[in-house]
């Protein structure tokens, strides 16, 4: 099995700095990034959404575009929100205390992610605030490969250039609609969407396989950590499933965060079936089980 992962406490027994956890969950500032690195480091392929911000750009919520919240100190509990809140360590009484914080202000998140012990349990003391989500995925299998895959990469999948962003963009719209339910168009006419795919390509972290002018295949590195590549976003062109496409091209992306001395990760509904079979075929395996819950 690939990974480091933690047991997670649920009790409240003795232990920490219970002043600290007496006030709730705090803020926490720049004096607190070593031992908030030491716990995302401590489970890396789990953690790794959230490390890829703090390794960079430290703890400040400006750069971050979130706050770092802990009850006792972080080797205790953590929890990252901003436009997704995601709890990475504590018990019931920790995120109880996110869960206060989180409702003293208007909800800012679009969903909930995380290891599906942590994220279910938050989501059940937020539910009666926040009202119902609009979609509760409680089982998604997290995976992990740490070395070549199983199956050849596809030569033809490749970084995206910038002149074939609106290309690219066709393809991660229909994708984002399938995946997500919604069109991520419909807020601003798709001007951050844009930009935000934009930047990925600008960054070298999307790939794609094209055939004429058009996208057949599309992935894209959407956190990279100093440990961890997360793959997210796969996605083949309905005329093309089923031919090996997505395997190939998984493989690929795969192979190239591998090459960049990563682990390869993402996570996937454990009811797609498909996905599943062809993450198996490529060589992943789990290492965690995480949850989302999708807001409107």
């Amino acid at each position: 099995m690939v990974g480091v992962t933690r047991p997670l406490d649920f009790s409240d027994g003795p232990g920490g700095d219970w002043v600290l956890k007496l006030l709730g969950a705090r803020q926490l500032g720049t004096r607190d990034r070593a031992d908030v690195l030491q716990v995302l480091d401590a489970d890396p392929i789990a953690t790794c959404m959230v490390a890829a911000r703090v390794q960079d750009l430290g703890v400040e919520p400006r750069a971050i575009n979130g706050e770092l919240w802990s009850r006792g100190g972080p080797a205790e509990s953590l929890c990252f929100s901003g436009a997704n809140l995601v709890p990475l360590r504590g018990n019931l009484s920790d995120l109880r205390a996110f869960a206060d914080r989180a409702c003293r202000v208007p909800r800012m998140c679009s969903s909930l992610v995380g290891r599906a012990e942590l994220t279910m349990p938050l989501w059940e003391m937020l539910e009666a605030d926040w009202g119902p989500a609009r979609e509760v995925r409680a089982e998604q299998p997290l995976l992990a490969l740490a070395g070549p895959p199983a199956i050849a990469p596809d030569p033809r999948v490749r970084l995206v250039r910038m002149d074939e962003l609106d290309a690219y963009l066709v393809a991660a719209v229909a994708m984002f609609i399938e995946e997500v339910g919604i069109d991520p168009r419909a807020s601003d006419g798709g001007r951050g969407y844009r930009r935000r795919v934009a930047g990925l390509i600008a960054s070298g972290r999307a790939w794609a396989r094209f055939e004429g002018g058009k996208v057949i295949f599309k992935a894209e590195v959407g956190s990279m950590s100093a440990q961890v590549g997360q793959i997210q976003g796969v996605w083949v062109h309905p005329r093309f499933r089923g031919q090996g496409f997505g395997g190939a091209g998984t493989a690929a992306v795969a192979q190239a965060v591998v090459d960049s001395g990563r682990i390869a990760s993402l996570y996937v509904n454990s009811f797609n079936r498909a996905a599943r079979q062809t993450y198996d075929r490529v060589g992943f395996s789990q290492v965690a089980t995480f949850a989302t819950i999708l807001m409107d």
